[in-house]
């Protein structure tokens, strides 16, 4: 019994080895083939014809039904990740436009030498730009807004110290601390974790829109191919029999989950131009200029996520129910 068996896995083995041989050898041979046949344009051409029309047939076979339904469903997926898209984009521009009117308020010490502590503020990694107010200035500008006479100044020399993002105002404000000269330092830290705060939870929510937004168009994409896949089983089983490249047979149905992500997106951003209204508006509101090219910027990238899942549905879709 085991001699046989050792026999069994030796003819096996043997088997196995051929057959991977008898493999190798024929994908050698036809990259040897194509190598020598001439590059025929017209076909080229013919071809890629052909791949388009199978996908225009494709969509027409599905139903305009179908279609409408798929269409309208992406469309409304798109539109929200447009419009979240676009307030994101605003509201990260008001969140730095406030970040950067904060400032670090640095109050020297009597015997301090301004010019020297000042210089060493600069040198401070994040510091966009420093500001002295002199004790002097601003005692006058106090005395004149509280009608005060004839007292002795107690202000301090200020430095006002802005920082490049929000995000970086607590490590200046740690490091100016440490400064011997300094005697006290004050700035609205409440609003400035509020502001971070405000940014986390608005990069946070994009980030889950995206996903949800990719989860839905590959799920309808993908219900969508399986059922062109399932009405063409036949005329697939046959094209694979003759011989017909995958590349050939998975092209058309690629092609068609992106252009219904395409058109979807095309629809979708018709609505933007609403929102972009209001947005605009609310800037010159707040006097905070609006981000530059945020619509195009919009416009481009729901182009692309729609056109991208798309693909990507009918792709997964061609793995899972198609064995090519």
């Amino acid at each position: 019994m085991g001699r046989f068996n050792i026999c069994f896995n030796k003819k096996i083995s043997h088997v196995t080895i051929w057959t991977l041989g008898s493999k190798l050898c024929r994908q050698q041979l036809k990259k040897t083939v194509k190598k020598h046949i001439p590059k025929d344009w017209l076909c080229e051409l013919r071809i890629a014809y052909r791949i388009f029309m199978e996908a225009v047939n494709d969509i027409l076979r599905t139903g305009w039904a179908i279609n409408i339904v798929i269409i309208t469903t992406m469309v409304a997926i798109l539109m929200i990740f447009g419009v979240l898209f676009r307030f994101t984009l605003s509201l990260s521009t008001f969140a730095c436009e406030l970040g950067n009117v904060l400032e670090i308020s640095v109050y020297l010490k009597p015997s301090a030498d301004v010019s020297i502590t000042q210089n060493v503020i600069r040198e401070i990694k994040h510091v966009k730009s420093t500001k002295l107010i002199s004790k002097n200035e601003s005692w006058d500008s106090l005395k004149k807004d509280l009608g005060l006479h004839d007292m002795d100044n107690p202000l301090p020399d200020t430095i006002r110290v802005r920082v490049d993002k929000p995000e970086n105002t607590m490590e200046v404000y740690n490091k100016i601390k440490t400064i011997n000269s300094v005697e006290d330092i004050g700035y609205a830290k409440e609003l400035a974790k509020k502001i971070q705060f405000l940014t986390h939870v608005v990069n946070t929510t994009m980030v889950f829109v995206v996903i949800i937004s990719a989860a839905l168009t590959i799920t309808i994409i993908n219900n969508t191919i399986q059922l062109v896949i399932q009405s063409r089983k036949d005329e697939i089983e046959i094209m694979r029999l003759m011989g017909v490249s995958n590349w050939y047979i998975k092209t058309p149905l690629v092609m068609q989950g992106a252009f219904y992500g395409f058109i979807s997106s095309i629809i979708a951003v018709l609505p933007l131009n609403c929102v972009q209204g209001l947005l605009l508006n609310m800037h010159k509101f707040f006097l905070i200029p609006a981000p530059v090219y945020a619509q195009n910027i919009v416009i481009i990238t729901m182009l692309l996520i729609g056109t991208s899942f798309g693909a990507c549905g009918s792709l997964w879709s061609i793995k899972k129910h198609l064995q090519v």
